[in-house]
């Protein structure tokens, strides 16, 4: 038993050590690691644990790795698996935090910084385009869309109260069209 659950904690700190770029860019990893290489759980299982891990509250790869230490050793495994990927990520960080005030004061780091935040903003626009792309189909939904926009931005209202009226307008809508056919 606790050699399982030390193959699962070093597993997702392989995992945990090596995948950068967010939750898009570790599925592919997640996919070779766990389905290919380990047969620990089924592409479709992997896919599911992926989709239910970003509509949970948390990080998706500390999701996806709870959700698989669990199905391999219960209760056990699924805090293996998590400490495993969560350890590279404290230990980066603790490393960065010791010299953390001689790191500011580096002008390279500083120039690398700004380069980050600009391809950030670039992946978050694109991001933003595409699911406008494949969200904005409908007359409604960009009535919808301009509103929750403006709201936001101009009007700077809180974006709980945004997403409960857009749901609420496209629940209404949903009912309109049906009740006029």
């Amino acid at each position: 038993m606790l050699r399982d659950l030390w193959e699962l904690y070093i597993t997702f700190f392989k995992i945990g050590s090596i995948t950068f770029g967010g939750g898009l860019a570790m599925l592919p990893i997640l996919e070779r690691e766990l389905v290919e290489k380990k047969s620990w759980v089924t592409n479709e299982e992997i896919l599911d644990y992926y989709a239910i891990g970003q509509s949970t509250p948390g990080i998706i790869a500390v999701n996806v790795a709870t959700f698989v230490g669990f199905k391999k050793k219960g209760m056990a495994g699924g805090i293996a698996a998590t400490l495993g990927m969560i350890s590279p990520s404290i230990i980066i960080i603790t490393i960065i935090a010791e010299f953390i005030s001689s790191f500011e004061s580096i002008v390279w780091v500083q120039k690398a910084l700004k380069g980050i935040n600009v391809a950030v903003a670039a992946l978050l626009t694109y991001s933003v385009i595409n699911l406008c792309k494949k969200t904005i189909k409908k007359w409604y939904s960009t009535i919808v869309f301009l509103a929750a926009f403006s709201s936001i931005y101009f009007f700077k209202c809180h974006t709980i109260a945004v997403i409960l009226t857009a749901s609420l307008a496209g629940t209404l809508f949903y009912f309109f069209r049906k009740t006029s056919k």
